[in-house]
């Protein structure tokens, strides 16, 4: 495998039929979103779709000596980015001409190539090509890429740490603080029992762990 072939595999078809559904599925579903993105974002996205599409194909696939071509994996992300930008837009679906809205439409494919890819019927589509695109659309939609984002991130995870970690010192200082006052209850009640030994065991113990925490604090 060339490392340009995660591209150009998406401009190879296998006859009339296929390019002429992807080419029209690409017509259909990704002409409002270049209206709405802008051309150089909606060929990125494309392009994004349509390598990760091929990069997932190359691992779920890697012994397998049958080759991928076709821009399904990129048309699949398509699909999606569509279902989510317009998600009650009604599609009418050929023969019958059923109106069903996107989200359910693309719904529905996406089950049939879970189906299709764990069934292994050999059908000669590639449902793992068209499952990866539809996932990296999915992720890359959803995902924001922004350099800035990252810094973002690690700010917050690291907010986020801070924030565990006060909580578990506040924790610590309250049961502390909910051990010395049993511990003084305790103590005021060796005069009233009449000496330690006539303590019962629970408070015994207490005694004894708060004891050995305040040793430990001070070793």
């Amino acid at each position: 495998l060339s490392v340009w072939q995660l591209a150009t595999y998406m401009f190879l078809h296998g006859g009339f039929f296929h390019i002429f559904f992807n080419m029209f599925a690409l017509w259909m579903f990704g002409s409002d979103l270049e209206r709405q993105w802008g051309t150089r974002y909606f060929l990125k996205f494309y392009f994004i779709t349509g390598i990760g599409a091929g990069i997932i194909t190359f691992f779920l696939q890697i012994y397998s000596s049958v080759p991928t071509i076709g821009a399904s994996g990129a048309i699949f992300g398509v699909l999606v980015a569509f279902a989510m930008t317009y998600p009650n837009r009604e599609i009418l679906m050929f023969p019958f001409f059923i109106p069903i809205k996107a989200k359910w439409l693309v719904t529905i494919m996406i089950a049939f190539g879970i189906i299709a890819a764990w069934s292994n019927r050999g059908d000669g589509i590639a449902h793992f090509t068209h499952l990866g695109g539809a996932l990296i659309g999915y992720v890359y939609l959803k995902q924001d890429w922004r350099f800035g984002s990252f810094f973002s991130f690690f700010k917050r995870f690291k907010l986020f740490r801070r924030k565990r970690k006060a909580e578990k010192i506040m924790q610590q200082n309250r049961k502390s603080a909910e051990l010395m006052d049993e511990v003084d209850k305790i103590l005021d009640r060796i005069n009233e029992v009449g000496g330690y030994e006539n303590l019962t065991d629970r408070e015994k113990r207490i005694l004894e762990s708060a004891a050995k925490k305040l040793s430990d604090k001070q070793k």
